[in-house]
């Protein structure tokens, strides 16, 4: 009985989830996030300098 719930609760807050991944303005924010994440593990700056 507890596995059917957690699967349930599951497949809600996916569903949720791929709901607001498709509005606009949160794709625009998960994509700088995106970037700004690549940048952070990369060491690039924004402004295209390196750290060093």
């Amino acid at each position: 009985m507890a596995g059917m719930i957690r699967k349930l609760l599951v497949s809600t807050v996916a569903t949720k989830l791929i709901q607001e991944a498709r509005k606009p303005q949160n794709q625009a924010k998960a994509k700088k996030l995106f970037a700004d994440w690549q940048a952070k593990r990369s060491g690039k700056r924004p402004g295209g300098t390196s750290r060093y």
